[in-house]
């Protein structure tokens, strides 16, 4: 299926109800090179569609990670569980920040899948948050609940 080709105001609505967040790892567009990329949660090529409900702001690492999946192994219970999906679940429900704030915590299945699915913790973006923690960047102000 080609891609589709979503307009300015359309991503620009993206952006703006995820604060300019990653919707995965929390990464903040502000501090990087290039900007976020608008992802279909559920692929095109699994039937997903460009409506706003479908669509995520994902840093170019856990977008290139999520690829078409939507769903990932369990490391506990080896089950196979659906990823975080940001339309439907709740950030802290399924995540937490370690108490150094340097690693994302799966506090359930489907969020110790989508941490280890999307490397959420490798690290390089340990490293980041390191360095922005230090100069108060990190966790970002406008954290998704």
């Amino acid at each position: 299926m080609p891609r589709s080709k979503l307009s300015e105001t359309i991503q620009q609505q993206v952006r703006d109800r995820a604060r300019h967040l990653c919707e995965y790892c929390h990464a903040s567009e502000q501090w990087q090179y290039v900007r976020f990329t608008v992802d279909h949660w559920m692929p095109l090529s699994l039937g997903g569609g460009d409506d706003l409900h479908n669509l995520a702001l994902a840093c170019f690492h856990c977008n290139r990670r999520k690829t078409n999946r939507v769903t990932a192994i369990d490391p506990i219970s080896t089950a196979e569980v659906p990823l975080f999906n940001p339309r439907q679940d709740v950030w802290t429900a399924h995540f937490s920040w370690s108490e150094d704030k340097l690693t994302i915590v799966g506090l359930t299945a489907t969020g110790r899948a989508t941490v280890i699915a999307l490397a959420m913790n490798r690290d390089r973006v340990i490293a980041i948050r390191s360095a922005d923690l230090e100069i108060g960047r990190h966790p970002p102000a406008g954290d998704l609940i």
